[in-house]
């Protein structure tokens, strides 16, 4: 072993001279110590505010926001307290620190930005860890392309961690959130109103199919209950080439709505089930051939030059009944204003 007059001449053995200060062997182990002690506290720290928000339902977003101001802060104050330790001026070196950051700040430019993109995605709150969103969505006319759809599992220095449904990790820039349009489609933890589209064929009851098509999505476990806002409605939209061309509007569970490809497909699978328990025909291909003359003679002369008699005109059909049209109705009730969640639930 070494004799201690010997370990205190390394300890205060002078490794160079920055700014008028001294930096010796023992302060740059001091400080890489203190450095090491900073950066497992704040993994500590990290961790446990991360269990603590798995647990938290509520103030989950809030817990995200201290976890990431705690790990970075002790990570500030170990650096300067390491600088301070091993011998440095702080004071000193204010001229060679801010030539040193225009340096960094133009050679570490794209690293600055995402981490300083990421500081304002974790303070303005629009998108918070949870949120389900989507991103790179483009329209084209009146039709809007889907883009990368998944749920925010992390906000980090560099970039986002967005998990889709089918499991993959997509890392976003942080920056790509803030300055391209990004659609929140749980922000502020509500729902959003979809829109099934199906079809039946020519001739059907409206009456029945609406009835038919409300009944089965009511029953749904992932629809909502109705209120005086949010109900269920079957929408006439078209007249196709094959059929009558519907739409079924439901407010559907938060949950649901993260899931948007599973819960289309349910909605979808339902409103086949109630077509076909009410003894609704669904539209097929079909083309129709239709001559206007033949041998230059038109209607029951032309029939009469095919040896065809024509056919007995058919009686009038008695009226329908008139027939709910939700869409009407959503046009005549005034849109009711979304209320802004409690600051403590944000």
């Amino acid at each position: 072993m070494l004799p201690l007059d010997q370990i205190n001449q390394i300890d205060q053995g002078q490794l160079f001279r920055l700014g008028g200060s001294v930096v010796t062997i023992g302060g740059v182990l001091a400080g890489l110590a203190i450095l090491a002690l900073a950066w497992v506290a704040s993994r500590l720290v990290s961790r446990a505010l991360c269990r603590l928000r798995d647990r938290s339902n509520r103030s989950a977003a809030a817990l995200y926001v201290l976890e990431k101001l705690a790990s970075y802060g002790l990570i500030v104050v170990g650096a300067f307290w390491a600088l301070s330790v091993a011998g440095l001026n702080l004071s000193s070196l204010a001229v060679f620190a801010g030539a040193l950051g225009i340096g960094v700040g133009l050679g570490l430019q794209g690293v600055v930005k995402e981490f300083v993109s990421g500081l304002f995605l974790i303070f303005d709150r629009m998108v918070s860890v949870g949120d389900y969103v989507e991103i790179g969505g483009a329209m084209t006319g009146t039709v809007r392309a889907e883009g990368m759809r998944g749920v925010i599992t992390e906000i980090g220095p560099r970039a986002v961690r967005i998990r889709t449904n089918d499991n993959v990790n997509v890392l976003v820039p942080n920056s790509r959130l803030i300055e391209q349009p990004v659609v929140n489609w749980t922000l502020k933890g509500d729902t959003r109103r979809i829109h099934i589209p199906f079809a039946v064929a020519y001739g059907a009851d409206r009456g029945r199919v609406r009835e038919a098509v409300l009944a089965a999505a009511r029953a749904s476990p992932f629809t909502l209950p109705e209120s005086e806002d949010r109900k269920c409605q079957v929408w006439l939209v078209g007249f196709g080439e094959r059929g009558l061309e519907f739409e079924l509007l439901v407010w559907p569970t938060r949950e649901a709505v993260k899931r948007p490809s599973a819960m289309h497909a349910a909605y979808t699978w339902l409103v086949a089930d109630a077509l076909e328990a009410a003894g609704i025909e669904t539209p097929v291909p079909q083309t129709d051939l239709r001559l206007r003359s033949v041998f230059g003679h038109e209607g029951s002369e032309g029939l009469a030059a095919l040896g065809l008699a024509a056919a007995p005109v058919a009686p009038r059909p008695a009226p329908a009944a008139p027939t709910v049209n939700d869409a009407a109705e959503d046009l005549m009730h005034p849109d009711a204003e979304p209320e802004d969640e409690p600051p403590g639930r944000r």
